[in-house]
C-alpha cells in the first residue's frame, strides 16, 4: 500500500470519529535477557517502572521464543510463522519471502494503522514494501500526521544485549543512568546456574546483566512516560518482551530455558479488555510462544489474521485454543552447523539432537569472545570444572534429552533414559516429529540445496510447500531421524544412497557416516556418491569414508569443495575437515590456501576462514584440540 492510500484511509478513520476505538498498540522490546525482573518474583532485580507496568496488567510465566538467538526469533515474531517454515532459521543469511506473505504490521497499515519501527529489523530477509510507515531511529508515533491515527509503534532496547556485558566500554556507557542505589554486589548472588563456575568473572558477568536490565528498565519508564504526556496511556496496548534468554553461554543460541524463557508484560486498557483479559496484576500460566505476537495483535486491532500465519492469538476477540506445545529450533550459528529441535509442555522439556556426534561448545568466534565462556575453557582445561558444567564439553550429545523443569528448572538432569518418564518421552518426542512435519521443517534441508531450489521456486518458503502433497517432507523429517538410529538402519540409507532428492542422499551419507567403521559394507556405494551432482552429498559421502577409517578418496573432494565450491558449500566441506582432526594432515597445504586475505573476506565466507583456521591451530599445535 502506497503513502496516499494510508493517508486516505486514515482520513477516513478520523472523519467517522472511528479512530479512538481501534486501540494504539506499543510494543517494547528487549535484547538477550530472560525474566530477570522484580515482578517475575527475582530478588535481585531493580525493575520498578517494569514492575508497575505489570500491576496495571498481565505477566505471562511461561512465554518462550522460537529461538535462542535474535535473528532467527525475530523473523518469526514478524512473520507470526516458524523460522524453519520461512527458511530464516540460519543465523545470518537473507532469504527471500514469496510474494503472498507479508510481516504482520503490513495488514495493519491496511487497516488503518501507522506502524513504525525504532529501529531493529534483523529479520533474515529484506522487507517488503508496505510494512512500515518509517523504520529507523527516528520512527515515532508522535511523526503521524493525523494524531487521531492508530498507532502501532515497536521500540527495541539494544543496551542488555550480550556485548553490554563482555564489552567494558559499553557496559559503562549503558550503565551510566545507574545511581549507586542500583548497583549491585557481585558477592550478593545466591542464583549463580550450576552451569556456570562460581568464580568472580561470573559473578561480574552476572552483575552486569541484572545492572542492564535497570537501564532498560529506566528506558520503560520514559517510554511510558511520553505515552503519558501525549495523553495516550488510556488508548494504548503495552506488550513488553525479549526476543530470547540471557547473553551468556549454553542460554544465548541454545534451546534450555535458560535461552528461551523470556518475559512477557501485556498492559491493556479497560475500554479494550475482552472478557476481562489482561486485568490488572493477574498472573497467567497459559504456554505462550512469541510466533504468537503478531498473530495476537492482529486479535486485539480487530484485524482478520492471515490463514498462512502459524502464530496462535491469545488476547482479543479472536483468540486460539490455548496452546498444550512450544516449539524451538536452532541450525546454523555463524559458522557452525548443528540441527537442534525442542518441544515443550507447561512442565517438560524434550530437546531433539540431529546431529548428536557434534560437541555442545563448538567453537565459535562470537560466542568465545565472552568472559564467561572463556572462564569455562580455562577450567575445562584444568579439569576444575563441577559436572554440571562439565557435561557440556562433552565430544558428543544424546540423541534426546528430556527434563522436568519443575523439579530440575536448570535441566541439568536429563531423565530420557528413565523408564520412570517414558510415556512423557513418547509423548513429547511423537508431538515434535508431528511439527516437525506439518511446518515444513526447512532445516533439514542442507543450506546449499535451500539456497539453489531457492532460486528455482523464489523462496524458500516455497520449497517444501509445492511438494508436500507428495509426502516429501514426511519423508525427510523420517531419514533425518534415522540418521541417528545406528546399525538398525543402515537397509534403509542402502535404499536412500539412490533417492532421486539430494536432501535425502545427504541424510543417507550423513547416517552412515555416523555409524562409521561397523557401516564398511557400504563403501563401494559411498563412494560412488563422491561424484554426485550435489556439493553437500560429496561432502557427506567424503565424511563418511573419513570416519570408515578410508580417506584417500575422500580428502581430494574435501578440498576440492573448500576451493571451488559456493560459499555454503565450503562451509560444509571446512567443517568436515575439522571433524576429521588429524586425518586432515595430509591437505594442510590446501587448507593453508583457504585463509584469503582480508579483502577477500566478503565474497569467499568468513567463516570458512574462521573454521579453517580453528582446524589449523588444532593441527599444528598452536591450540588445544576443542571442537
Amino acid at each position: 500500500m502506497n503513502k496516499i492510500a494510508c493517508i486516505i484511509i486514515a482520513l477516513i478513520y478520523s472523519s467517522f470519529g472511528l479512530a479512538q476505538e481501534k486501540p494504539n498498540i506499543l510494543w517494547l522490546s528487549a535484547e538477550d535477557i530472560s525474566p530477570q525482573i522484580g515482578c517475575f518474583k527475582d530478588p535481585y532485580a531493580i525493575t520498578p517502572n517494569l514492575d508497575e507496568l505489570a500491576e496495571e496488567g498481565v505477566r505471562y510465566l511461561n512465554a518462550f521464543t522460537t529461538a535462542g538467538v535474535c535473528a532467527p526469533s525475530r523473523s518469526s515474531i514478524v512473520m507470526s510463522m516458524y523460522q524453519t517454515t520461512l527458511g530464516t532459521q540460519h543465523m545470518r543469511g537473507n532469504v527471500l519471502l514469496p510474494e503472498a506473505i507479508k510481516p504482520f504490521p503490513y495488514y495493519l497499515r491496511k487497516a488503518g494503522y501507522y506502524c513504525t519501527n525504532t529501529a531493529k529489523e534483523d529479520y533474515q530477509f529484506i522487507t517488503p514494501e508496505g510494512v512500515w510507515d518509517a523504520s529507523s531511529n527516528k520512527a515515532h508515533w508522535r511523526n503521524r500526521k493525523d494524531k487521531n491515527q492508530p498507532f502501532f509503534a515497536v521500540f527495541n532496547y539494544g543496551g542488555c544485549h550480550a556485548s553490554g556485558i563482555k564489552n567494558d566500554e559499553k557496559y559503562l556507557k549503558v550503565t551510566s543512568v545507574l545511581t549507586p542505589e542500583q548497583r549491585q554486589d557481585p558477592q550478593a548472588f545466591d542464583n549463580i546456574p550450576p552451569y556456570y563456575p562460581d568464580t568472580q568473572t561470573t559473578r561480574e558477568n552476572w552483575k552486569r546483566n541484572y545492572e542492564l536490565i535497570t537501564a532498560l528498565d529506566i528506558w520503560i519508564g520514559n517510554k511510558i512516560k511520553q505515552l503519558k504526556d501525549d495523553g495516550l496511556y488510556d488508548n494504548t496496548i503495552i506488550m513488553f518482551w525479549s526476543d530470547h534468554g540471557i547473553g551468556l553461554p549454553r542460554a544465548k543460541r541454545w534451546l534450555y530455558d535458560s535461552g528461551t524463557r523470556i518475559p512477557l508484560i501485556v498492559h491493556i486498557p479497560e475500554k479494550f479488555r475482552v472478557n476481562h483479559q489482561a486485568a490488572p496484576n493477574t498472573i497467567s500460566e497459559q504456554l505462550v510462544s512469541a510466533v504468537d505476537f503478531g498473530a495476537t495483535v492482529l486479535s486485539l486491532a480487530g484485524v482478520e489474521i492471515p490463514s498462512h500465519m502459524q502464530g496462535k492469538a491469545f488476547l482479543g476477540d479472536n483468540t486460539d485454543k490455548p496452546r498444550e506445545y512450544v516449539f524451538g529450533a536452532r541450525d546454523r550459528m555463524d559458522e557452525r552447523y548443528d540441527i537442534i529441535r525442542m518441544t515443550r509442555d507447561k512442565r517438560y522439556k524434550y530437546i531433539r539432537n540431529y546431529e548428536p556426534l557434534k560437541a555442545y561448545y563448538q567453537y565459535m568466534n562470537s560466542s568465545e569472545s565472552g568472559k564467561t565462556m572463556k572462564e569455562l575453557r580455562t577450567l575445562h582445561e584444568a579439569g576444575k570444572l563441577h559436572p554440571e558444567a562439565e557435561i557440556f564439553f562433552s565430544e558428543t550429545k544424546p540423541i534426546e534429552e528430556l527434563y522436568d523443569t519443575w523439579g530440575d528448572p536448570h535441566e541439568v538432569n536429563n531423565i530420557a533414559d528413565n523408564p520412570k518418564y517414558e510415556e512423557v518421552l513418547s509423548r513429547l518426542r511423537e508431538t515434535h516429529l508431528d511439527w516437525v512435519k506439518l511446518t515444513r521443517d526447512s532445516g533439514l534441508i542442507p543450506e546449499p540445496i535451500l539456497v539453489e531450489n531457492e532460486k528455482k521456486t523464489g523462496s524458500r518458503y516455497a520449497i517444501l510447500k509445492e511438494i508436500s502433497d507428495a509426502g516429501y517432507p514426511n519423508r525427510l523429517a523420517d531419514i533425518a531421524v534415522k540418521a541417528s538410529e545406528g546399525i538398525s538402519a543402515l537397509p534403509y540409507f542402502e535404499n536412500a544412497l539412490k533417492d532421486k532428492d539430494p536432501s535425502i542422499r545427504y541424510w543417507a551419507a550423513t547416517g552412515i557416516g555416523n555409524i562409521g567403521k561397523p557401516a564398511i559394507a557400504l563403501k563401494k556405494k559411498v563412494q560412488k556418491l563422491l561424484k554426485d551432482k550435489s556439493s553437500v552429498v560429496r561432502t557427506a559421502a567424503a565424511r563418511a569414508l573419513c570416519r570408515m577409517d578410508k580417506p584417500s578418496k575422500a580428502l581430494p573432494v574435501l578440498t576440492s569443495e573448500l576451493k571451488n565450491g559456493e560459499q555454503w558449500e565450503r562451509l560444509y566441506a571446512a567443517n568436515v575437515l575439522d571433524e576429521i582432526d588429524e586425518m586432515a594432515l595430509p591437505v594442510i597445504k590446501e587448507m593453508h590456501d583457504a585463509l584469503v586475505p582480508k579483502e577477500e573476506l566478503y565474497q569467499k565466507g568468513k567463516y570458512v576462514v574462521r573454521v579453517i583456521n580453528r582446524a589449523l591451530n588444532q593441527l599444528e599445535g598452536t591450540d588445544k584440540k576443542v571442537r
